[in-house]
């Protein structure tokens, strides 16, 4: 989808200007991002794999919900709109957890200019619960061990986004941070 987004200065605050996300990434315009990593309390992550029609990254496993921050939207409006769409659940906003921000600049082969500034979020999720993956945009969705998951990164296998092991390895100890906490 194409929609308007908030134009951010290369230090991540607001310029008051919008543009379409395909303006934003065609001129490597600084806009707002989420990610949401749902877990459970048995020390599970939910996975989701990209769909094959997108523009970055097709069929490669990535973060629960991710997606652009709509114009005007909070980064936690926004958060609970993607889990909407792409996991068919409403999470609790007051129970969203955003452990950083972090600033992103990747030039991709199709010309697309990704320059974002990504807002975390954790998200205890029952595994019981049921998900509707967004067909346009999610080709699977896969519950995962924290375990099996820090062994896969450290392979660093092509099925999963090129990404930073650092980013990972902070959002995983942010999730154990929690599990320890609830015992």
């Amino acid at each position: 989808m194409n929609e308007l987004v908030d134009i951010l200065n290369e230090d991540g605050s607001p310029t008051g200007n919008t543009a379409l996300k395909s303006v934003a990434h065609a001129n490597g315009l600084f806009h707002p991002t989420i990610h949401v990593w749902c877990y459970s309390l048995e020390g599970y992550l939910l996975l989701q794999q990209r769909g094959k029609y997108k523009e970055t990254y097709p069929l490669k496993w990535d973060v629960s919900a991710a997606g652009h921050i709509g114009a005007g939207e909070s980064p936690e409006t926004g958060a609970f709109r993607e889990c909407q769409e792409e996991l068919g659940i409403a999470v609790t906003i007051a129970s969203l957890e955003k452990i950083t921000i972090y600033k992103k600049e990747k030039k991709h082969d199709n010309g697309i200019f990704d320059r974002e500034y990504t807002h975390v979020f954790i998200y205890q999720l029952d595994r019981k619960v049921k998900l509707t993956k967004q067909e346009s945009e999610v080709e699977a969705l896969e519950w995962i061990s924290i375990k099996d998951f820090e062994s896969w990164i450290l392979r660093k296998p092509e099925k999963f986004i090129p990404n930073s092991e650092k980013r990972f390895e902070f959002v995983i100890a942010e999730i154990q941070k929690r599990l320890a906490a609830a015992i």
